[in-house]
């Protein structure tokens, strides 16, 4: 592939001195504003308003959807799940908490444990118009790291993930998501985060170490160095087996690792996005410095001449983070309101379907949110910009389990829609589903909506079986 775009370095030092406001122009030629995002700006069926996209679920699942929202919406439930979690396994044992946990909360979030469990989920998915994009919940944090064995035990789990989205029909353009802390450990993640923010590492060293090199990292001890040397090479694997087979999203983390999560994913990104973004970065744009990197990010494409695929999402990590930087005394990382982290994301949506619309092939962007207004914002930019839905390289993305009117209403109107679908046991999926709950919390008690509409759809139905009973008496 040839890429074609080659906008200059100096543009995004302009973009960037311009703070969180959207470029006005690219490569010379002027940037169109954004649209109103009034009725007018949208196709009139594309609202987010309908209970019948609800129709295709059967009652059973209406039912638990409805009882498990409800209990999300428990402030005491969601802060204190973990505890729960403990305390209810202890008391009922592995097998009795799998019973009570199964055809609730886990079926409601998760695909399954088995292939063929997930495969039973996944083509119900693929009828309905949606995509999966599957997710090993295995992850780390500072405390957590458990040894090489470990880690590469992870590593086989990545690539039977990786082999599973691909020898699927579910979708033509199968995607997946990676935790880097699955493959290479916390403790040196902010080791590397602090060393790269005195001297950034040569992306070439990174990829040569990839290869199989021995290299030597400044700054890393000969155990750390070694470490690093074999999650590189696990993280090589994941690339050389989903390179032109599957589009590995790499999830990022907390501000304490993430540098170092994009110094290793860049140096993927290098390797393997030579003739199309198969490896891609998110960036959290509830962060104050997402702007600014994710301009950074541009740049370097540009620079190492590789495609960039990038995964824009709001953040889940917020309550801790503002509570690390109190405790350590530092300036609060995360946006001051909900407005300002809004304008974040939408100016940041922006700039990538300004270079998405000049160069489809080059840039790749999921508008991964909840936030129907970024929905209705992105859509209505993408007609705009004359961008097409039906090549890909602008998709939507929602968690399994939740914003299925938004999932669903994207999907009739031909948009790509991918669900995020962990998947395995019980006992391992119980963590990510905590995790989950805790940092989401904000999304769980704002859902309000769709409980409504799922009631209006459960009661249409209820209505129609006693009118049907009626007629048949």
């Amino acid at each position: 592939m040839s890429l074609l775009f080659r906008p200059s370095f100096h543009h995004f030092l302009s973009v960037r001195r311009l703070g969180t406001a959207a470029p006005k122009t690219l490569n010379g030629r002027r940037v169109v504003a954004a649209p109103h995002l009034g009725s007018n700006a949208l196709p009139a069926t594309l609202t987010f308003e309908d209970p019948s996209a609800f129709r295709v679920k059967s009652l059973g699942e209406l039912l638990r959807a409805l009882g498990v929202f409800r209990l999300c919406s428990v402030p005491f439930l969601v802060n204190n799940c973990g505890k729960l979690m403990s305390l209810a396994r202890s008391l009922l044992g592995k097998r009795g908490f799998s019973l009570v946990l199964r055809p609730t909360v886990y079926a409601q979030f998760v695909a399954g444990e088995t292939e063929k469990e997930i495969a039973v989920a996944m083509e119900k998915m693929s009828s309905l118009g949606l995509r999966p994009m599957l997710a090993v919940p295995i992850e780390e944090d500072i405390g957590e790291s458990t040894g090489e064995n470990r880690y590469n035990d992870n590593l086989e789990a990545m690539l039977e993930c990786v082999r599973i989205s691909h020898s699927n029909a579910w979708t033509t353009d199968p995607m997946m998501q990676l935790k880097v802390t699955a493959l290479l450990s916390p403790e040196l993640c902010v080791k590397l985060t602090s060393l790269i923010s005195e001297q950034q590492y040569d992306l070439d060293l990174l990829v040569r170490a990839m290869d199989g090199e021995s290299v030597s990292f400044p700054g890393l001890t000969d155990s750390e160095n070694m470490h690093f040397l074999c999650s590189l090479q696990r993280l090589n694997k994941v690339g050389e087996a989903s390179v032109m087979k599957v589009r590995v999203l790499v999830d990022a983390e907390y501000t304490y690792m993430n540098p170092a999560l994009s110094l290793v994913t860049m140096a993927m990104m290098k390797k393997f996005n030579q003739n199309g973004a198969w490896i891609w970065n998110t960036y959290q744009c509830y962060l104050k410095e997402s702007r600014s990197l994710l301009l950074d990010a541009i740049s370097q494409s540009l620079n190492q001449s590789f495609c960039l695929g990038v995964k824009l999402v709001r953040g889940a990590y917020m309550d801790k983070e503002r509570k690390l930087a109190d405790q350590e005394r530092r300036p609060d990382p995360i946006h001051e309101s909900w407005e300002h982290t809004n304008d974040s994301y939408n100016g940041s949506l922006d700039i990538m379907l300004d270079l998405i619309s000049q160069n489809p092939e080059r840039y790749r962007v999921i508008v991964a949110t909840h936030n129907e207004e970024s929905v209705r914002h992105a859509v209505s930019r993408m007609a705009a910009l004359g961008i097409d839905k039906s090549i890909g390289s602008v998709c939507f993305g929602q968690l399994l389990g939740m914003c299925d009117h938004v999932s669903l209403t994207l999907a009739q109107q031909g948009y790509p829609v991918y669900k995020s679908v962990p998947y395995g046991s019980v006992d391992d999926t119980v963590p990510y589903l905590v995790r989950r709950a805790q940092e989401n919390r904000t999304v769980l008690q704002g859902i309000r909506k769709e409980r409504d509409l799922l009631r209006q759809e459960l009661r249409r139905r209820l209505r129609k079986g006693l009118m049907g009973g009626r007629k048949r008496k």
